[in-house]
């Protein structure tokens, strides 16, 4: 069990105005432990009862259904870290049960054991396809059982802990956007768009997926730019243009330690880099620039471009596009990534255009 974590996040700089922070977040040690919570559901009683008695002895909160709505509502109530499911079960199977649980984003990371007195491989075949954990036959074995449960228990710790941080990172990031008023909401707008781009060009889930981080984190290293510089209403001197160009490497290192950000990463440092060659923070040119930093770029510059600033009025999206359209062939743009965004555009129609007008009104 995981009594106490830390999230930590280095941001150093290497020189100059920026090396100016050192910002550590931490939840420490001296947190009560929290028992973990298992719910069982089963229609037997006496079997529902045993592993009752059986988990609560080891310190476990144990909450119990009779069948799998049940379960199901119970779920919705409790939140519990475990779930042990009988797989015959009035209403609803311990097959139906697993399956809504994964195939649910907000609950499929919650362990689910299988509770099967069949031994056809078929039968196991259907919970893998459900999505289960782990398996158990009745009779259940009392130490297989503790066994399975305490290592499915601390591979969700773990999870747990991975998701804090993250949500560390999601913060910060909000943080940054919320210092500008004009640009509340880019974040969720940028991270929408590009995912739904990325799944009109084809790209595979995971990769989706890292769009969708992206879109909140992907200028997060601007935490490192002062704030006089960040939010400087007139032109940047050079000096302070290398610092802001800087922020892609910043937010690139801030990020990667976190072994789910690996496809973000690249997102993270490219989303700045122009087809021709001319961008920051590497330079890169054409193919060589990841495909999902060209994603994340279009929609980047398409949303710059209908939000107002202080400096510029909201453009309406078909200008917007027609100024994208000539920086295309000026050479810094995907042409393909960006016919593509300009049919899926057309596709989506009054929803997009929606958007736009909210954008407009930020």
């Amino acid at each position: 069990m995981v009594t106490s974590s830390r999230v930590t996040a280095v941001l150093r700089g290497e020189g100059g105005n920026w090396g100016r922070m050192w910002t550590t977040w931490s939840v420490v040690g001296g947190i009560q432990p929290v028992p973990e919570t298992i719910l069982i559901a089963d229609d037997h009683e006496s079997s529902l009862w045993g592993l009752e008695g059986l988990l609560s002895a080891e310190g476990f909160t144990v909450l119990t259904a009779q069948d799998g709505e049940a379960a199901l509502a119970e779920l919705e109530r409790g939140r519990p870290d475990l779930l042990l499911l009988d797989v015959k079960m009035p209403r609803l199977s311990g097959f139906d049960v697993c399956r809504q649980i994964k195939s649910d984003v907000e609950t499929r990371l919650i362990p689910v054991i299988l509770i099967t007195g069949m031994t056809a491989t078929a039968d196991r075949l259907a919970g893998i396809e459900a999505g289960a954990d782990d398996f158990l036959t009745k009779p259940v074995d009392r130490e297989q059982l503790l066994a399975r449960v305490r290592s499915l228990l601390r591979q969700k710790a773990y999870t747990d802990e991975l998701e804090r941080a993250e949500a560390v990172l999601f913060a910060l990031a909000r943080s940054i956007e919320g210092k500008d008023p004009h640009t509340e909401g880019h974040c969720e707008r940028l991270a929408e768009l590009s995912g739904r781009l990325g799944e009109f060009i084809g790209l595979e889930g995971p990769k989706v997926q890292a769009l969708r981080r992206a879109g909140i984190v992907h200028d997060i290293g601007k935490v490192a730019v002062p704030d006089h510089v960040l939010l400087k209403p007139g032109p940047l001197t050079p000096e302070e243009r290398a610092l802001v160009q800087r922020h892609p490497v910043v937010g690139e290192g801030i990020c990667a330690p976190l072994k789910s950000f690996q496809l973000v990463l690249p997102i993270i440092r490219h989303h700045h880099e122009k087809m021709d060659g001319s961008g920051y923070p590497d330079g890169l040119k054409g193919k060589s620039i990841p495909m999902t930093a060209r994603v994340l770029q279009i929609v980047d510059v398409y949303d710059a471009l209908i939000a107002a600033r202080p400096y510029k009025k909201a453009m309406p999206s078909a200008e917007a596009l027609a100024v994208m359209e000539g920086e295309v062939w000026r050479g810094w743009w995907d042409a393909e990534v960006f016919t593509a965004f300009v049919e899926m555009l057309g596709s989506e129609g009054v929803r997009v255009r929606r958007m736009a007008r909210a954008a407009a009104a930020d």
